[in-house]
């Protein structure tokens, strides 16, 4: 690569990082997140349910994300694949569970299918939807929705999920944090969700 490339990247990284950091600074801060961070609370930690994510693509990878740092932090969650779910894996869905969707666009055919076929299973298991679009079908049929602010993508095609899958994640880490507070996750128990590796290792000393 030459200086001309290195320069080149070096700007276009700039432009991404400040176009990104505007994106999460812009997400609308509203009432919904405590509504989310209770009603999480109330099924998993209080009705002994568990949380279920999906989504599909791109924003299916976050959910599972999701998913997996609200399991490792003590509140019980798995990742729903929406297509799987229309093949039986609907069945992992119980009375006293939540479900997270996430669609940027609140358009994905797979995740209103899914509203549609956990509505016929459970009509009164709760759904928080996390979408760019506060006018979408799945806005429209979510009992809470958390908005992205629909930022750009900073794909030079403005297609790939770019700018929105960091905001979700972020989003994510909102939920994620809040419910911690909310039931007083301690580093012990931290430490026994955590038995190898670097994060056990450090989760096991004594904090000073």
């Amino acid at each position: 690569m030459n200086a001309a490339d290195t320069k080149d990247v070096l700007a276009s990284m700039n432009e991404i990082l400040r176009a990104e950091s505007e994106a999460i600074l812009a997400i609308p801060a509203t009432d919904s997140y405590a509504a989310a961070v209770d009603a999480i609370v109330e099924h998993v930690h209080r009705r002994r349910g568990k949380l279920v994510t999906s989504g599909m693509g791109k924003a299916g990878q976050i959910a599972m994300n999701i998913a997996t740092t609200f399991s490792s932090t003590g509140t019980p969650a798995v990742y729903l694949h929406p297509s799987e779910a229309q093949h039986g894996d609907l069945g992992v869905v119980q009375p006293d569970d939540i479900m997270l969707l996430i669609s940027n666009s609140g358009k994905t055919r797979e995740i209103i299918e899914l509203v549609e076929l956990l509505h016929g299973l459970y009509a009164d298991v709760p759904t928080i939807v996390i979408t760019g679009q506060p006018d979408s079908p799945l806005a429209a049929v979510a009992d809470i929705t958390l908005l992205t602010g629909g930022a750009p993508e900073v794909c030079p095609l403005g297609l790939t999920p770019t700018t929105s899958t960091t905001v979700m994640t972020v989003i994510g880490d909102v939920l994620v944090v809040n419910v911690m507070k909310q039931i007083g996750f301690s580093r012990p128990e931290y430490a026994k969700r955590h038995h190898g590796g670097y994060l056990g290792h450090e989760a096991r000393k004594e904090k000073k």
